[in-house]
């Protein structure tokens, strides 16, 4: 018998209202998560330290070459002289950490992982994984060879938005197979929203970013697409960027792109701009028979054949780094297999994704994946 809109959206709320299912255990204060810091130049490491403390979390020390900003940032969050090094090596010896988080420039992720790999400890980046698939490929082998996990971090990753659309996706039958879905994230460009000098430098690096607004943002939606399309990579993939901007800080990277992935029966679209006149991570879901647009966090809309758009507001977004560092726990832990949003097997072809579509704009054609 079919689900009517109005169970699904009880279903909804029911789940909202009980929250997920928390990822701290009675023994966490005696057996806090020693958490080493490599890297202080992405500018999500603030978010990340404000936080502090946080349950059953121990950050042990803090590793950064650039000796002062390792310094400023350390004062500005009160890690003390014996917590800081120039280099993870030097860390990882001397504290002998569970995990390492990585809030280096995009092109260090593999020297981290390589050199966390080698102490047998796991890793969580920022996104995206790497630069290019010859970094991610390294990273891989070496995640294999001293058995690690890697673990990419995405803010949308933790939605319950993103959460909710994809239970809807999977358990929702009369929403029909996927037919589109669109992914659009960006703002108004990393210097006009303010980010801090070290962070403004290497996003706007291609070497060290990998790119512009194409890699910082469309990484979202290759992320969620792989997702949704169950793991499965793109038959093709066709890119356009340009250069909208005249501030010469942008001169050697796109600042809008948009992207056009094809599966079997369906289609993905990544919107991803530095040129957004208001801060946006949403998507929309098309289903043979309905739909489901994610506006922000904490809203959806939903409808149906025959039916009404219904609206749903879930509970809050939990505060920064509230979900994806218990998430590391349990998979440090044991208590978790990584392989949804986070894992190393849905960035590998997210890594695949932005390679071909740099490739696809840089020479105004589609390029087909190779089938596996």
């Amino acid at each position: 018998m079919p689900t009517s809109p109005r169970t699904v959206l009880l279903l909804l709320v029911a789940l909202t209202l009980a929250g997920p299912a928390s990822a701290q255990s009675a023994g966490d204060a005696d057996d806090p998560l020693r958490l080493a810091v490599a890297g202080m130049v992405h500018g999500h490491v603030h978010g990340f330290l404000q936080a502090r403390p946080y349950k059953g979390v121990r950050v042990v020390g803090v590793a950064e070459a650039d000796t002062a900003l390792l310094a400023q940032r350390a004062d500005q969050y009160d890690i003390g002289p014996n917590r800081r090094y120039r280099d993870l090596e030097t860390l990882l010896e001397a504290t002998e950490p569970d995990a390492v988080v990585a809030f280096t420039h995009t092109f260090g992720h593999r020297r981290v992982v390589e050199t966390a790999a080698r102490h047998g400890v796991d890793v969580m980046v920022e996104k995206p994984l790497a630069v290019n698939m010859e970094h991610a490929r390294a990273i891989r082998d070496a995640a294999e060879t001293h058995d690690i996990h890697v673990l990419t971090n995405y803010e949308t990753t933790w939605y319950p938005s993103t959460q909710r659309v994809d239970e809807l996706v999977r358990a929702d039958e009369r929403l029909g197979p996927l037919r589109k879905v669109v992914v659009r994230d960006g703002h108004r460009g990393p210097k006009e929203i303010g980010v801090g000098p070290a962070f403004l430098e290497w996003l706007t690096d291609p070497a060290l970013n990998g790119g512009g607004a194409l890699t910082d943002f469309g990484c979202y939606g290759a992320n969620l697409l792989t997702r949704l399309m169950e793991g499965r990579r793109p038959l093709s993939v066709t890119a356009v960027t340009q250069q909208l901007k005249d501030d010469p800080v942008y001169r050697r990277v796109d600042d809008v792109a948009t992207i056009l992935l094809t599966y079997p029966g369906g289609q993905g679209i990544i919107q991803a701009s530095w040129n957004w006149p208001f801060s946006r991570k949403d998507l929309s879901v098309y289903g043979q028979n309905g739909y489901v647009h994610a506006d922000d966090a904490t809203h959806l809309r939903l409808r149906v054949r025959g039916e009404d758009e219904q609206s749903v507001a879930l509970a809050s977004q939990p505060p920064f780094y509230e979900s994806a560092v218990p998430y590391l726990r349990g998979v440090v832990r044991g208590e978790i297999e990584p392989d949804g949003l986070s894992s190393l097997q849905n960035n590998m072809i997210v890594t695949e994704i932005l390679d071909a579509a740099r490739r696809s704009a840089r020479t105004g054609e589609t390029v087909r994946l190779r089938t596996e």
